[in-house]
This record gives C-alpha cells, sequence and structure tokens, in this order.
C-alpha cells in the first residue's frame, strides 16, 4: 500500500522539484546559494540547502563508517555474527528459545522455567514447549561488539577506535572524490552510480535461494497491506520523507550539479529518467531486502512485520 503514496509523492512533488532545481541551475550556472541573486528575498533558501547538505553529511558519513567496518570484519573465513561467541548472553540464539515446558512430577504434569528442568535433570514432555524468539547473533554482534552500546543516555562510554578510523576512512574517501571538483567526481560517479546495481542484483539472488525469502517478498508486495491506512496523514509524510531524500530534492546539490550543464541541455528529459530509474532502483532494492528479512523471520519464529520493526 505504501507504493501508492510513494508514487503519487513523485509525481506531485518529487519530480517538479527535481526539474525546477535543475533548470535553474542550468539556467543561470550558479550554485544554490548564489542562484538566489535573482530574487534576493528567497536567497536563505539557498544558504538553507547547504546548512541541510552539511547536517545530513555528517551523520551519513557515519553510516558509511559502518559499512566499512562491516566490509572489513566480513573479510574472514567465517562471518564473526554468524553464530553467538564470546560476546553474546543468554539470549542470543538462531532459532526460538524455550523458556518454559511440562514435566511431569509423581504423576503430575506441570509447567515449570527451563532453569528449573535443567537444575532438576527432568525431562520436558514433548510437545509442551514454551518458545520465545531469541535475539539474532547479528543483532547482538551489532549492539556488543560493533557500536559497543551503552545502557543508556546517561551513558556515553568510550570512543570505539575502530568505527572512528572507519569514520576517518569514509571522509578520506569523500575528500578524494572531490579533491578536483567536478572532474574528479564526474569519474568517480561511474563507480558509485553502476556498483550499487551490481550489489543490489547479488543481494537478490542470494536472498531469493535463502528459505523463507518468499514469505518476505510476500509481505512487501502487499500480501497483507492494508489500504485503511491510505487515510493517514503518516503515511503521506513517510511517502514524501523517502522522495525527499531519495532524489536530494531541496540539498542544494541538484543545483549545483545541473550549473555545469549546457545551457541548451534538455534537463526535463534528464529529470523525468533520473526519477523513474531513481522510483524503480528503490523497488528493486525492497525485493533484495524483504527476501532477507523473511530468512531473518524464518529463522528467528518471528514475523516478518516484528522482524522489520526490530
Amino acid at each position: 500500500a505504501f507504493l501508492i503514496p510513494y508514487a503519487i509523492m513523485l509525481a506531485l512533488a518529487g519530480l517538479p522539484l527535481f526539474f525546477l532545481e535543475c533548470s535553474l541551475g542550468q539556467f543561470a550556472s550558479l550554485g544554490p546559494v548564489s542562484v538566489w541573486r535573482i530574487l534576493p528575498l528567497f536567497q536563505g533558501v539557498g544558504i538553507t540547502m547547504v546548512l541541510i547538505s552539511i547536517f545530513v553529511t555528517i551523520y551519513y558519513n557515519v553510516i558509511i563508517g559502518y559499512s566499512l567496518y562491516y566490509m572489513f570484519a566480513s573479510f574472514q573465513s567465517e562471518l564473526p555474527w554468524k553464530n553467538c561467541s564470546s560476546w553474546s548472553d543468554s539470549n542470543c540464539s538462531r532459532t526460538p528459545i524455550v523458556t518454559h515446558c511440562n514435566v511431569s512430577i509423581h504423576g503430575t504434569e506441570m509447567q515449570v522455567n527451563m532453569s528449573w528442568v535443567h537444575a532438576n535433570n527432568f525431562t520436558c514432555i514433548n510437545g509442551s514447549e514454551v518458545y520465545q524468539p531469541g535475539q539474532l547473533p547479528s543483532e547482538q554482534y551489532w549492539n556488543k561488539v560493533a557500536l559497543q552500546r551503552s545502557n543508556g543516555m546517561d551513558e556515553t562510554g568510550e570512543i570505539v577506535w575502530y568505527l572512528a578510523l572507519c569514520l576517518l576512512l569514509a571522509w578520506i574517501i569523500v575528500g578524494a572524490a572531490l579533491f578536483k571538483g567536478i572532474k574528479s567526481s564526474g569519474k568517480v560517479v561511474y563507480f558509485t552510480a553502476l556498483f550499487p546495481y551490481v550489489v543490489l542484483l547479488i543481494l537478490l539472488i542470494r536472498g531469493a535461494t535463502l528459505e523463507g525469502a518468499s514469505k518476505g517478498i510476500s509481505y512487501y508486495i502487499g500480501a497483507q497491506s492494508n489500504f485503511t491506512k491510505l487515510s493517514e496523514a503518516e503515511v503521506w509524510k513517510d511517502a514524501a520523507t523517502q522522495i525527499f531524500y531519495s532524489l536530494s530534492v531541496a540539498w542544494g546539490g541538484l543545483v549545483a550539479l545541473s550549473s555545469y550543464n549546457k545551457f541548451n541541455n534538455n534537463c526535463f528529459s534528464d529529470a523525468i529518467v533520473v526519477c523513474l530509474t531513481n522510483c524503480l532502483t528503490s523497488v528493486f532494492a525492497g525485493f533484495a531486502i524483504f527476501s532477507i528479512l523473511g530468512h531473518m523471520a524464518h529463522i528467528s519464529g518471528q514475523e516478518v512485520s516484528q522482524v522489520v520493526k526490530s
């Protein structure tokens, strides 16, 4: 059901604003701040665009740092988050955990917890087990090893040095890509634009072969869609937010990049191609992601909706 407001917001907000920014930058051949000389009253809009880009870049590069850490951590014969290890606790399990079961005590059947069963050397009656979902090793690895998450906001904890180095590397990569301005970034974009499609295709093929993948894809395409949610403003807000993020509208980057276009370039066709490609890529990525989420739901004994929320 989310695809409906997503497509509508793309047509009514994303595409028009994308075309407006591209045409404005191409016509004036100026950046997001200088372009508003045409109407000084709105020059604050350009300044705000730059500030938004700065703020988003600061936290978005942290995500890139996480990705770099996992890339380096995966260079092992066995992924460190594949199984529970010394860093995990008793809730760590790839399958649902038995918490209670029925035992026979002097001919009377009683339900007891598993710690009592193990302490008294009893055996559970077959079929009487009560399960609860365990925390996947990957989830505990993320919290306990990668992030070293503290117990709350009042505990800042120590700087995780390997994440700090990965963040530094992310900024070095950004600086190298922009070192010579449009000349260097124009060459880098051939890799940054095409390589994600290769990764998505690999993830989709791998995800589709996993057990439980069909469950996640069914959830994604709307087997459990609730169309009554279309009347909720929150759904439309989320759709608009996703469009603005994926198209980078109102960040100033579109104005800056289009300022390098030739004056007679057909930016309208560019806007249509980019917006449609972006939309289709998001849908394609959804299949890859939800096939894996379906597998996670299968091995953890949870519903896909619960895995998505966690």
